[in-house]
């Protein structure tokens, strides 16, 4: 009876400190215990005494219940992951699996100032065979830079991926920025994902024919963070 005391005094703490989510673990903890710890009173009036107690408690723990499900659907969450410099094992696959699971996103907005050469153009192809074979999307908005240097072959590769996609049935649109600076990774079903360096995180082969041409995996990478926030989406 003490251990269930403690638990629920702690859980009230919890609660006027708005840790709704640690204090209905306690809550259900505690009025569990309480339970249990009633199959040993005798007396009916104790009996009668603990079993308010409880009703009390029960409809404490439902009202956090409500107060945590609405901090779960309102509040943005978010984690960090470092890449250190030469790590090998990434792909995009891998860096993007966790938007994937449950609702799938139907649209994704790329802003990459650097989708402009040859080898960052290819990244995001890879990219856009991620989303062909997660399925789900239908439309791609890419905001880019334009490469001053070769600006109309960048334009036509982009068409040419942009052809590619709409034989899957994929939208994508492309606008240039002069402005543009930021990198940001933005999925309709309520994940953002920045990565520091964008997509072109990878190193160059050390040749055609070495580990990592063709896998990813095998590449090593360029240090740089990526930030996943999410948002659930309100029906």
């Amino acid at each position: 009876m003490e251990k269930a005391v403690s638990l629920l005094t702690r859980a009230t703490e919890l609660d006027k400190s708005q840790r709704y989510a640690e204090a209905l673990i306690l809550y259900q903890e505690g009025i569990q215990m309480m339970m249990e710890s009633m199959k040993g009173v005798k007396q009916e009036e104790d009996r009668q005494a603990l079993r308010t107690k409880i009703e009390r408690w029960m409809r404490r723990a439902e009202r956090v219940k409500g107060f945590s499900q609405h901090e779960k659907e309102t509040t943005v969450r978010h984690e960090q992951v470092q890449i250190e410099e030469g790590a090998t094992g990434y792909d995009y696959s891998r860096i993007f699996d966790r938007v994937f699971e449950g609702s799938l996103p139907t649209s994704v907005d790329v802003d990459d100032a650097y989708i402009r050469s040859k080898h960052q153009i290819t990244n995001f192809l890879r990219f856009c065979e991620l989303i062909v074979l997660k399925g789900g999307i239908k439309t791609i908005q890419l905001q880019t830079g334009c490469d001053e240097a070769s600006g109309s072959e960048q334009k036509d590769d982009l068409d040419k991926v942009a052809g590619s996609l709409a034989r899957q049935g994929i939208a994508l649109t492309t606008t240039y920025s002069s402005t543009l600076h930021d990198r940001e990774i933005r999925f309709n079903n309520g994940w953002v994902v920045k990565i520091g360096r964008g997509l072109d995180i990878f190193k160059p082969p050390k040749g055609r024919f070495s580990l990592g041409f063709c896998e990813l995996r095998l590449r090593q990478c360029v240090a740089t963070t990526i930030d996943y926030y999410f948002r659930p989406l309100r029906l």
